[in-house]
Order: C-alpha cells, then structure tokens, then sequence
C-alpha cells in the first residue's frame, strides 16, 4: 500500500553496509530456484518441489526453533515430491540464513527497495559496524517475535522484511520530517512526498492492522514487521535521544564569603 522511491536526505559517505546487504540478497535470489535462471534446478513439478526444499533447508521454522529439528519426512512438501536426503540444519543460525532467502521476484524488489531508500541514513547515523549489528538483532528479533506467536507452525518463514521494518523504525525516530517521495497504489501510483512520519506511520498502522487479522499459513508475516519496526524506534530512541544538559552553578566557598 506505499512504495517509497526516494528520500530527500542526503548522506555523508557511501552506506557500503546497505549496499553489501543489497547485493547478498540478491545474488543469493539470483542463484535460487526462485528466480528460474538456474537450470540446475529441474522445470515445472520438480521445480516446485526444489523450491519447497530450498526454503525448508534456508528458512526458518518457527516450531523448529522451540521444539527442535523437524525429521525430514514431515516437511510439508507438494504433493509427488520426492523426500529429500538429510540436510545439515541449526535452527537458531536458520534465523540469519532466511534473512537472505526471498520468496519471489517481488518479495525481493520490495524488501530491497526499504532497503535502499531508508537503510543509507541509517547507516550513516549509527556507523557502518553498529548499522550491521543492529541489522541483525531487528531481524532475530522480529523472527522470535513472530516466532513465539506461532510456536506450532512449520511453515517457512524467509525473507529480510523483519531485519528492514527495524532500519525503518529507526529511521522514524532519526529523522521524522524528512520528506519521502512515495506511490501509493490505491491513488493510482501518483507521486506524492509526505514527511517519513506520515509515510512510515501509515506503514506501520497498515502492518498492525493487518497482523491482528492475519490467519495461520502461508503468507506474510506481518508481526515479524511489526516487532522490527517496534524494536528499530525503541533501540533509535534509547540510543540518540537528545541528552539533557545539566548545568552545575557553583557557589562561593567559604573562604570568598566577605565579612
């Protein structure tokens, strides 16, 4: 429901973390059975059944990290596929593997596109090192987050929406007028600038909405995006929240005491 295409907020240096995260992404779709350049990976039917594989080997499942490993013959696969061989798995390093793993050709051009528009003055606001840590701890978080709502669900759960829905809170937090050229499909993709507070708080309230009365299954982990998002303004907000200054007013001792 919004397409941010560009922020009027310029950036000190190169946000190579946002860039790298950008490329991983999308060599790692690339070289997936999702994006249909590899034939490697079989057509029609077997394809299916390697793509259903690749997301149970890459993405997280969140029975899995409660309850342990899933025996490879209960992975819900299509109908005709063949039960793959055992395949080395943690589920805790799942949670960092499925941050790099996306479902479709628009699932990735869609979390990039966040990516690219909000994660630069991010970066450039935290550093390059701190930028990436919390990177990562928005999207464990939001993937425990979704998780713990859904302990018995062994559907997978892939994409880096939960790790940039973070890079979005925080971003509210930092820089709450700075002015976000967006599309919004319901006015006919008209481009329109709001202030990122008016384009990331519709986001965010449609993303909350939409969490109370998503059903179980397949589909878009919209609490993921929530608990990223909540945990990207908390963290900006602790972190860079303007510091009172305490002025010290120092009195005459008692030795400048006049008589």
């Amino acid at each position: 429901m919004v397409i941010p295409v560009y922020d009027k907020n310029p950036v000190r240096r190169p946000p190579v973390v946002t860039y790298a995260l950008i490329g991983i992404c999308t060599v790692v779709f690339l070289l997936s059975p999702l994006s249909g350049f590899v034939r490697l990976h079989g057509s029609g039917h077997a394809l299916q059944c390697a793509q259903t594989v690749y997301f149970d080997r890459w993405g997280v499942i969140p029975s899995e990290l409660f309850h342990g490993r899933l025996p490879v013959g209960e992975l819900d696969l299509p109908a005709g596929c063949k039960t793959p061989g055992t395949f080395p798995k943690v589920p805790f390093l799942s949670v960092l593997t499925s941050m790099f793993v996306h479902g479709g050709w628009l699932h990735l051009i869609g979390n990039m596109l966040f990516l690219y528009v909000f994660g630069d003055n991010v970066e450039n606001r935290m550093g390059r090192v701190r930028f990436a840590l919390f990177y990562l701890a928005a999207g464990y978080l939001a993937t425990y987050g979704f998780a713990f709502a859904n302990t018995d669900d062994t559907q997978s759960l892939v994409g880096a929406s939960g790790a940039i829905s973070g890079a979005l809170g925080a971003y509210l937090y930092l820089y709450p007028k700075a002015r976000v050229t967006s599309l919004f499909p319901f006015l006919f993709f008209v481009p329109l600038r709001f202030p990122a507070w008016v384009v990331l708080g519709f986001w965010f309230v449609l993303q909350w909405l939409a969490a109370q009365t998503a059903q179980g299954g397949p589909g878009v982990a919209y609490l993921a995006h929530v608990v990223g998002f909540a945990f990207g303004f908390l963290w900006a907000w602790v972190c860079y929240r303007p510091r009172r200054k305490v002025s010290v007013v120092i009195g005459p001792t008692q030795g400048d005491v006049q008589p």
